[in-house]
């Protein structure tokens, strides 16, 4: 095993594609994708609902169903490990321990027949091989780092007892658990009010800094990305179209589509101006770039031809035949 240093990436995927095989033939749900997290990086994938970006998540843990799902290729290496080459013997050793999710929907995510104690507990049980007792110990601890009051009493609580902000706290306690490298952060804030929204993002920044975890933050709400992230990569159709830091993003976007997306968000005084349109469906998607039937800058080549990703800067890369 190849230990990579500090300075080098923590996380390094190299053409991570999945496809999935129906009776309605093949589809990249996840296309060529290149990511690369260094330690106490936050970067943010945004994109419409359908766009890849949940897939992508599940690509790098390998928790695609297959079938349909089928990882066709690419590579993703962590501190210099090839995961797509591990025997699942080993990958579950990783899951949750080197990598960590922290799902859309509390409720769905934690057992509602187990106490709160019980699963935390369970995570160090599994992975750090802690007996009950032991277990229990380090569950009220996380749950106290997570902001839980009481966290010895709420050992015994059951999640309907709790309110969505603080089964959220739980499962970011039982991602963080185990100090993993990586955290996937799939829509972490989602159905919570503004002011949970901000204590959970403070929440989940201040447990990384202190774990120097990178963090891949995956929402639709341009609003969390912006506060909480450095770099931005905009997903469409399962392909990365634009990926930049993240002022270059919000103050002088690149792409069209990402120009769509801002263009959507609320701003006092301004009307929204939704993208014509729907993400395609990944069956029979439009010949040339998958956006152009949506774009309003579209030339003669963007319905003949899909655009590679142009480097228009050091830090950022676009996919549009605007920047050939």
């Amino acid at each position: 095993m190849l230990n990579l240093p500090e300075t080098e990436s923590l996380m390094d995927i190299q053409g991570l594609t999945c496809a999935l095989y129906t009776r309605r033939g093949c589809a990249l749900a996840v296309d060529s994708v290149d990511l690369r997290l260094e330690k106490g990086q936050t970067i943010g994938l945004v994109g419409e609902s359908g766009s890849g970006k949940t897939m992508l998540a599940k690509s790098i843990l390998r928790l695609v169903p297959t079938p349909p799902a089928r990882l066709e290729a690419g590579r993703i290496f962590l501190r210099g490990r090839d995961l797509l080459k591990l025997p699942e013997g080993e990958m579950r050793g990783i899951r949750g321990n080197r990598i960590s999710m922290i799902f859309q929907e509390p409720m769905s995510s934690l057992n509602p027949v187990l106490t709160i104690g019980d699963q935390v507990a369970e995570v160090f049980r599994l992975h750090k091989g802690l007996s009950k007792g032991r277990g229990m110990a380090a569950a009220a601890e996380m749950l106290d780092k997570a902001g839980i009051p009481y966290p010895v009493e709420r050992l015994a609580s059951y999640p309907h007892e709790m309110s969505g902000g603080m089964r959220q706290r739980v499962i970011i306690a039982m991602a963080l658990a185990c100090d993993p490298d990586v955290v996937l952060a799939d829509e972490p804030t989602t159905a919570l009010d503004v002011t949970i929204q901000a204590q959970i993002i403070d929440l989940l920044m201040d447990l990384q800094k202190r774990q120097g975890a990178a963090v891949l933050m995956i929402s639709h709400d341009l609003n969390v990305i912006a506060s909480a992230c450095r770099r931005v990569m905009v997903m469409y159709a399962g392909r990365v179209v634009e990926d930049a830091l993240v002022e270059d993003i919000f103050y002088n976007p690149g792409h069209p589509y990402t120009e769509g997306l801002l263009s959507c968000m609320p701003r006092p005084g301004a009307p929204l101006k939704p993208i014509q349109g729907t993400v395609p469906d990944l069956f029979a998607l439009p010949g040339g770039c998958p956006f152009h039937p949506r774009c309003p800058r579209i030339m003669s080549q963007c319905s003949v031809k899909s655009p590679p990703m142009f480097e228009t800067s050091p830090q950022r890369k676009i996919r549009c035949w605007l920047y050939a």
